[in-house]
């Protein structure tokens, strides 16, 4: 193996490790269960059809809020990125839904709207201004020069998008969307819990909550990290094939 990874696994194992002691030195399963008493409970959860059937409910509207916020967040910068006034139009917007608590959106979403539609519609909203600006601030990194001898050829916008705004935006963009994606979680699982929306991993989290249930709280938990972990390194992986793709190079 690499060094790398066995650093990793070193890293993981001292958690688990300090993770451990802090249990016994709690002496209370209720407050803080073992490792393994968490992995009993995890193994107990699977072979349940309710255990997948609540990962699936939410991962598709995590993933999809995550997806609709990545193709309008990413549409919206190359256009304010052509048309100055786009950002401007759009500036009041985003300030707003990155100043506003995601708690507040929830109980207003919860007004609007059914309750299995929170978690898209909250994913989507805490997502969308990350990716937007980070995209946008890649496209204003472009080469000024390069851009101004394109307009002097005449170059189709297309073409200047797809030859010197991408390769700009590209790194951007992957480290914008490897913010988004944690934070896609997060919230929408928040909205999950707040909203108690019936099927999904966040009601899971709230029974566990109110029958005072730690271990099925951890356990769910570990799924949420586990969830995210594995999302976030796909969603990486596809976004530099599309990059170069778009680019004109190799898959």
């Amino acid at each position: 193996m690499k060094k790398v990874t066995w650093q990793r696994i070193g890293a993981a194992a001292l958690a688990v490790l300090v993770w451990q002691a802090a249990s016994m030195a709690v002496g209370s399963a209720l407050l803080l269960p073992s490792p393994a008493a968490v992995l009993v409970r995890l193994a107990a959860l699977l072979p349940d059809g309710g255990f997948w059937r609540a990962v699936w409910f939410s991962f598709c509207r995590i993933a999809g809020g995550f997806g609709a916020a990545l193709v309008l967040g990413t549409a919206l910068a190359f256009a304010a990125g052509r048309w100055p006034v786009v950002d401007v139009l759009l500036r009041p917007y985003v300030l707003v839904i990155k100043s506003v608590p995601v708690a507040s959106f929830i109980i207003l979403a919860l007004i609007w709207m059914r309750t299995s539609a929170l978690p898209l519609f909250i994913s989507f909203l805490m997502v969308f201004p990350i990716l937007y600006t980070n995209v946008l601030a890649g496209i204003r990194s472009a080469d000024r020069e390069l851009l101004e001898m394109a307009r002097v050829f005449r170059v189709p916008w297309l073409r200047q998008a797809r030859c010197i705004l991408m390769p700009a935006a590209e790194p951007f963009l992957l480290a914008g969307s490897a913010a988004a994606l944690g934070m896609s979680w997060k919230a929408g699982v928040a909205a999950e819990v707040i909203g108690v929306v019936g099927g999904s991993i966040g009601e899971k989290l709230y029974e566990a909550k109110i029958y005072l249930q730690t271990g099925d709280l951890l356990a769910w938990t570990a799924v949420i990290v586990a969830l995210s972990a594995l999302f976030e390194r796909a969603v990486l992986a596809l976004l530099r094939r599309c990059c170069r793709w778009a680019k004109g190079g190799r898959t």
